[in-house]
């Protein structure tokens, strides 16, 4: 049965201000929402939410469809932040095999092999370079990498084309394309186009009233 990722009456605070309040929408296998709106409007909590990293004020994130053993939607998320998260001195190598084994695959999926995950990102050929020594676009793409090398349906993705020329931005919407093709979901944070057909989730931060799924 494919999965859907279900959000209702969310709502989130930063000490004690209201960063969002009352968010609801509901993605099927194949779906993705960009989540729009200023600086400050709650575009990342709310991504940091939903990969289970900051608490809820109210409001529920669930799983329709996953298997049984499933007992948050973290557990079949890969989340892109803004930092890469991969170690300076190891080689690329070195940081998607951890990824991939940390990570591990979700059911129903299989991560691709590391060298073919850096192929993808068209930077094959230095996979054994340290990821301090890559240029801020190459780490980027790298870090995109490691969406492929451990299967996980859902990306949870914020500014995700953050140091990338248009040739790059082309590639990832290709393969978010083909995420979404196999079935997978995405919520995205952007202020530029992602390139795939997507619902649009406009935050308007802490007037806490406005937010608009279109």
């Amino acid at each position: 049965m494919p999965i859907r990722l279900v959000v209702e009456g969310l709502s989130a605070q930063r000490g004690e201000d209201l960063i969002f309040h009352d968010i609801s929408f509901v993605l099927s296998a194949g779906q993705a929402v960009v989540v729009t709106g200023p600086n400050g409007s709650g575009k990342s909590t709310l991504l940091r939410v939903l990969a289970g990293l900051l608490e809820t004020l109210s409001g529920t994130v669930r799983l329709e469809g996953a298997p049984a053993e499933i007992g948050h939607p973290r557990e079949l998320c890969h989340y892109l932040g803004h930092r890469n998260a991969m170690k300076r001195e190891l080689t690329v190598t070195e940081n998607l095999a951890f990824w991939k084994s940390f990570m591990g695959d979700s059911a129903n999926g299989h991560g691709v092999g590391i060298e073919a995950a850096v192929e993808a990102v068209g930077l094959a050929g230095i996979s054994h370079l340290p990821f301090g020594y890559l240029s801020a676009g190459q780490q980027r793409r790298m870090a995109m990498a490691k969406l492929l090398v451990a299967y996980r349906p859902i990306w949870l993705l914020d500014e995700p084309t953050a140091a990338l020329d248009a040739s790059a931005d082309r590639l990832f919407a290709g393969l978010t394309t083909q995420h979404l093709a196999a079935g997978g979901i995405v919520v995205a944070a952007t202020h530029q186009p992602l390139g795939v057909e997507a619902m649009e989730l406009r935050m308007t931060g802490f007037a806490s009233v406005g937010e608009e799924l279109i």
